[in-house]
């Protein structure tokens, strides 16, 4: 070959290789570090499974669910959401397993009614609590909410006539005790009363205010507005009580304040709005007028550092709980606060 088309030929492909990472590094990554705020911090407490426990377990998934049952799990293999920490016993929903796991003194313990391969939960995403300690949560696949009674001793179906479609993301006014639940699969929100009839629905496909585009995950300010993650509009839309829509920020992109892949929403008693993005892997943090703050996390297996994290649970103690899923663990922790 040529000299000439040799060195045309490495050229191209050189190009091609920048090209290419460069691409998948705006798909994956910040474009710069990113600091705590001067005023605001984020400590790590603890993980569950404590970082004593052997978790060798975790990665046997299907295969040994299958050959020894639910009765013989004891650890956590793909954690999608927690919730219910404020009396040191939380709840988390494990996609991996199907099931959900109670969890206390840092033991991870499956309920004996939910040992049974009949008690499978194919698609668990979003959870909240109820004034009463009951749990609703939902599961996308099967198109349905249920409840999880107060002493955890039951689950039932919210309402066996209501037809959702992938419901994922739920939350709980206290306000007016309604129940809005994200029907992703639907581009909509529906608005439920407390025995699970719905009231209204709001939302289409589409890019405008108040459409959606896969929304997932949803929660309740301190402000008694609801926070909606639009996850492929790389958005949070903002609504009032009746469903009319605020505002809006957030949009794609590889910088502080941008979204990649927003998942799950939370909100600390300061009215600070915290949300996750698994491909940043770390958790975002703006006030409620959508102004960014700072963030916490990077990816990788130490503390302080996610992979793929998901749900995000905020106790009023402001310890802050996060699904970190590929690392089969919930890392726990405390938002430290100066005026």
């Amino acid at each position: 070959m040529h000299p000439y088309k040799i060195h045309r030929f490495f050229l191209i492909v050189g190009l091609m290789l920048f090209y290419i990472n460069s691409v998948q590094s705006q798909d994956t990554t910040y474009v710069e570090i990113l600091d705590f705020n001067a005023t605001n911090s984020v400590s790590w407490v603890n993980q569950i499974p404590s970082l004593k426990e052997d978790n060798k377990k975790t990665k046997k998934g299907w295969f040994k669910r299958l050959l020894l049952g639910k009765s013989e799990i004891t650890a956590l293999q793909k954690p999608v959401g927690v919730i219910g920490f404020d009396h040191e016993e939380g709840i988390i929903f494990d996609q991996g397993h199907g099931t959900i796991f109670i969890a206390k003194d840092n033991k991870l313990e499956i309920p004996k009614f939910l040992r049974k391969e009949a008690s499978y939960f194919p698609s668990l995403v979003g959870a909240c609590i109820l004034p009463d300690n009951r749990i609703l949560f939902t599961d996308s696949k099967l198109n349905k909410i249920f409840v999880f009674s107060a002493d955890r001793k039951q689950v039932t179906e919210l309402n066996n006539s209501l037809e959702l479609t992938q419901p994922t993301g739920i939350a709980f006014n206290k306000s007016n005790n309604q129940i809005w639940v994200i029907e992703t699969g639907a581009h909509r929100i529906s608005i439920l009363d407390i025995t699970g009839k719905r009231i209204k629905a709001f939302g289409l496909r589409g890019h405008g205010p108040g459409e959606f585009n896969y929304p997932t995950s949803i929660c309740i300010g301190s402000d008694e507005k609801a926070y909606i993650v639009d996850a492929l509009n790389y958005r949070v839309q903002i609504f009032d009580t009746h469903g009319t829509f605020i505002f809006e920020f957030g949009e794609n992109g590889n910088g502080s304040g941008f979204f990649a892949s927003p998942k799950g929403i939370a909100s600390d008693s300061y009215g600070n709005i915290y949300v996750v993005d698994a491909l940043f892997h770390t958790v975002q943090i703006f006030d409620n007028r959508g102004n960014y703050l700072y963030n916490f996390g990077a990816q990788g297996r130490d503390i302080n550092q996610f992979w793929m994290p998901s749900g995000i649970f905020i106790d009023k103690n402001n310890h802050i709980y996060i699904a970190d899923s590929y690392n089969s663990r919930v890392q726990v922790f405390d938002l430290n606060y100066m005026e």
